[in-house]
């Protein structure tokens, strides 16, 4: 028999009427440390509506994005 395992433990809010004060502070805290990492201000993957045939060519995609930024991220360390 299989043992199941937990990843993280984040407690799912509930939706209510009412927004809440301390669920609006933590989002901005994460967005505020997500704009923080490097590079947290641009994205990878270039705007538009993208649709794919299987879940295997989005993920071939969203590699192929990332690996084209972190060339690119590469290039620009190497020129500073």
């Amino acid at each position: 028999m299989k043992t199941q395992r937990t990843a993280g433990c984040r407690t799912n809010r509930k939706i209510t009427f009412n927004a809440s004060g301390a669920a609006l502070a933590e989002g901005a805290r994460w967005n505020d440390e997500m704009h923080r990492l490097p590079t947290g201000g641009v994205h990878c993957i270039p705007r538009g509506v993208y649709r794919y045939p299987s879940h295997a060519a989005a993920d071939d995609h969203l590699a192929q994005c990332l690996a084209a930024r972190m060339a690119l991220i590469a290039t620009e360390k190497r020129r500073a």
